[in-house]
């Protein structure tokens, strides 16, 4: 006889119980526009439900979900995952033709899509996809199956007969899942020839929504949170929306691109209990609003004087502090790599943030500690329910490869069963980069042994992918993209022979690849397109198997 699952280790049955206490309280806002109560989205996700069924949608189904942070991308997925399907959210910056790839390769047989993004897409690039639902009114796009705008169009007729009297709390019943079951991919590329999609199992979600309630257990109902990460990933995914949702908080989307003016405007209006960030949001605020105040001759005299210094860091800290609203516990910092001179700063001030350290791999917490634990320049210790180690000879002082182990941990690479086997060794999960742990536990990041990019909003970025067009350019010989201060440079070893022979100098040259690039970033996701081209005169340096040996001109995100 099959184990039946238990109530008390499942995500779905967190949900329903949030759901049933918190009712009449507000749920899902787009800020400054609409709020959905979580007795509005229980009805929506009731609705979607009926409309699974119809669709003959069964458990373990994958179901696509792509558009721009919104309340209704919200509901979706909530509906997905409590009916037991497995959830495929996309990156809404991706190409129309990665799109339909992602889609495709998930095997989705629904597709929740933002109308716009619809509409740059061909229907001809999906063949197998079965039903396309609009996120603006849930209203069928495309339908192969008859029965799917019926159910949309009769939804009313059809919840009277399944709820006489409406839905109340008592009649929630949600789907409830085992720890090791599939419960969403993420895909981490958008590109066929490199596509990784990221199987999270239930316990991952559920360990890393049980690590926020642990590291910040004054969230509760009444607590409010601004969504300005990318819903799609997993970063956002857990600690700006699906946690607050365990806990009956309010979570208020931005909807709109999220540049340091409209997010101060939203902290200042929302006042968040928690603030969720990536490197460069954090960043620029330091560098737009404290670092014009703080190279004053009159401040820098201020903050080297004893007992002044105090007066001063006090107050850059309490402005600081109402600026994100006033309310927040701590901000915590993540997704890529934190500019050392601004991290110094603000523990020099003693401002409340901490920098964790994760990957969609592992749905994402690898390591953390609270603000008034951290140590400078380190991404904490290992969070609850997972184990790190270094693969080096001397993990305090010699550099290895960090290995974790844990609850957190992915299942493997969807139809990718080489890359899941390369990713592991002895069970433990090779992160590809490589640290320092000291004799407290806390870990210290040097650099990566991938050649993965992390982008400013922790998408990933495969260098090779850009490579290989920039490769097929005229005149590029080899090609290397690398990171420069937040942005993708393409160091290019040209063919200078023959652009000497077609008549072309130097800076003609130059200008013809950068006229190139911009035809190249055409074929780019929004969040990996160049910045420039330069030119490199010798041809890069090699391994013995022809690989660039690519540490050799990396030059980080500090410069």
């Amino acid at each position: 006889m099959a184990k039946k699952p238990s109530r008390r280790r499942s995500l779905n049955v967190l949900f329903e119980e949030s759901f049933k206490k918190n009712w009449d309280r507000p749920a899902l806002s787009n800020y400054n526009q609409n709020t959905l109560y979580y007795k509005d989205v229980a009805r929506k996700i009731a609705e979607l439900h009926i409309f699974f069924e119809a669709c003959g949608i069964k458990p373990g189904d994958r179901i696509a979900l792509c558009s721009k942070n919104q309340a209704n991308w919200g509901v979706a997925y909530l509906a997905i995952m409590t009916y037991g399907a497995v959830v495929v959210p996309i990156l809404h910056e991706f190409q129309p033709a990665n799109l339909s790839h992602l889609v495709t390769h998930s095997e989705a047989r629904i597709f929740f899509v933002g109308e716009a993004i619809w509409n740059t897409m061909s229907e001809m690039e999906v063949p197998g996809l079965e039903v396309v639902v609009g996120l603006t009114d849930f209203q069928v796009l495309k339908s192969l199956n008859p029965t799917a705008p019926a159910v949309m169009s009769e939804m009313e007729a059809r919840m009277n007969e399944r709820y006489p009297g409406g839905l109340k709390p008592d009649k929630l019943s949600y789907y409830v899942d085992l720890p090791d079951q599939l419960a969403l991919i993420s895909y981490t590329s958008g590109t066929s020839g490199f596509s990784k999609g990221v199987m999270i199992p239930y316990r991952a979600l559920l360990s890393n929504i049980q690590f926020a309630h642990e590291a910040e257990p004054q969230m509760d109902c009444n607590s409010r949170m601004v969504s300005m990460l990318p819903t799609a990933h997993m970063y956002g995914m857990i600690f700006e929306f699906l946690f607050e949702m365990t806990i009956g908080a309010q979570v208020f989307f931005l909807t709109r691109l999220p540049s340091p003016k409209v997010i101060l405007e939203a902290m200042a209006a929302v006042k968040p209990d928690t603030i969720i960030a990536v490197p460069m949001i954090i960043e620029k605020i330091y560098k737009n609003m404290l670092v014009p105040f703080i190279s004053k001759k009159r401040i820098k005299l201020m903050l080297n004087l004893p007992v002044i210094d105090k007066v001063v860091k006090t107050k850059i800290r309490e402005n600081l502090v109402q600026a994100f609203g006033g309310k927040f516990g701590e901000v915590i910092i993540g997704g890529a790599p934190f500019n050392r001179e601004a991290e110094a700063f603000f523990k020099r001030i003693n401002f409340p943030f901490t920098i964790g350290y994760g990957m969609t791999e592992c749905a994402p917490i690898i390591t953390y500690v609270h603000w008034n634990k951290t140590k400078l320049y380190s991404c904490g210790k290992a969070a609850p329910r997972m184990r790190i180690k270094i693969d080096s000879d001397d993990p305090k002082k010699i550099p290895g490869e960090v290995l974790v182990k844990g609850d957190n941990v992915f299942l493997g690479y969807y139809k990718n069963e080489m890359a899941t086997k390369e990713s592991f060794v002895d069970g433990w999960f090779r992160t590809g980069d490589m640290g320092v742990v000291d004799s407290d536990g806390y870990l210290y990041l040097r650099g990566r042994c991938k050649s993965m990019i992390l982008g400013p909003s922790g998408q990933n970025i495969y260098p090779e992918e850009i490579e290989s067009i920039l490769n097929n350019m005229p005149y590029v010989v080899e090609s290397l993209v690398i990171e420069d201060n937040y942005k993708l440079v393409a160091l290019i070893y040209p063919d200078f022979e023959q652009a000497q022979e077609d008549g072309l100098d130097r800076e003609q040259l130059e200008e013809k690849l950068n006229e190139d690039m911009m035809l190249a970033n055409l074929e780019l996701d929004q969040y990996c397109k160049l910045s420039r081209v330069e030119i490199v005169d010798q041809e890069f340096e090699k391994t013995p198997k022809r690989s660039i040996k690519r540490y050799l001109y990396q030059r980080g995100t500090n410069a």
